[in-house]
């Protein structure tokens, strides 16, 4: 009888060895360990890292941007203004033109502008003068406003598609799961696992490309509009000068480059 009991223990121990393990173990063996974001891309389909690297890079233009159109909406609004305000002081067309020099920032361009007119009409004091010199001033805003917007179009790009590029890697992260799902003939946490956490995560870059680049361009378009409105303080101080000249009869002139 003793022999008989330690028989079936071991038949038991045995069966117990052999017996398959836990869907759940396998399923837990079969994960990935890494599952940070540096090792979803790493273990990422190419399509999808490319689209991941895509992402990353649209985001890196977009704070590239914001910083030279921060610095140069900076320093070119203050320069405007404070040539706008000298031009509200008492001083004539040829004075504002000696003192804008050679410069090439926008209210320099609109003074030497406006200069170069009132020279090439040879001092004739009429309506004609004061509608070319406008004619003039409005070519320059025009031309100055398409300067400091450039480079703005890309924040709109980005803030357009991105959102639509990260879907494009989630759809792909799933569609690679189901066809996990398909050869693997499971529907285990540890086939589907990893291509949903890949397609979050470029979900994820698609929406941080995007909401900044949104953000960043009404900001942007804000400070334009700011500056657009000094040069037209500049343009509207200009032609009061031209007028008050006129009226006084006399119009002295210096050369200025355009």
């Amino acid at each position: 009888m003793q022999c008989n009991s330690r028989l079936r223990h071991a038949i038991l121990a045995i069966a117990l060895v052999l017996a398959p393990a836990p869907a759940f173990a396998i399923d837990e063996a079969l994960l990935p360990r890494n599952l940070s974001p540096w090792g979803m891309f790493v273990s990422a389909d190419i399509i999808v890292k490319t689209v991941m690297v895509g992402l990353a890079i649209a985001s890196l233009a977009t704070w590239t941007v914001w910083l030279a159109k921060t610095i140069e909406l900076r320093r070119k609004g203050s320069l405007a203004l404070q040539r706008t305000r000298a031009l509200e002081g008492n001083m004539t067309l040829a004075e504002a033109s000696a003192r804008a020099g050679d410069a090439r920032d926008a209210v320099a361009q609109l003074i030497q502008s406006c200069a170069r007119e009132a020279e090439l009409s040879g001092g004739i004091l009429d309506d004609g003068l004061q509608e070319r010199v406008a004619l003039r001033l409005e070519r320059v805003e025009a031309a100055m406003s398409r300067q400091i917007a450039r480079g703005t179009g890309v924040l709109a790009t980005i803030g357009a598609t991105a959102p639509f590029v990260g879907l494009f890697g989630t759809v792909w992260g799933i569609m690679n799961s189901f066809i996990g799902i398909s050869e693997s003939h499971t529907t285990s946490l540890a086939v589907v696992a990893p291509g949903i956490a890949e397609a979050l995560l470029a979900t994820a870059l698609g929406l941080v490309a995007a909401i900044p680049a949104v953000v960043i361009y009404n900001h942007l378009v804000r400070g334009i509009a700011n500056y657009r409105a000094l040069l037209g303080d500049a343009s509207a101080q200009l032609m009061l000068l031209v007028s008050r000249q006129r009226d006084h009869g006399h119009l002295r002139l210096a050369r200025a480059a355009e």
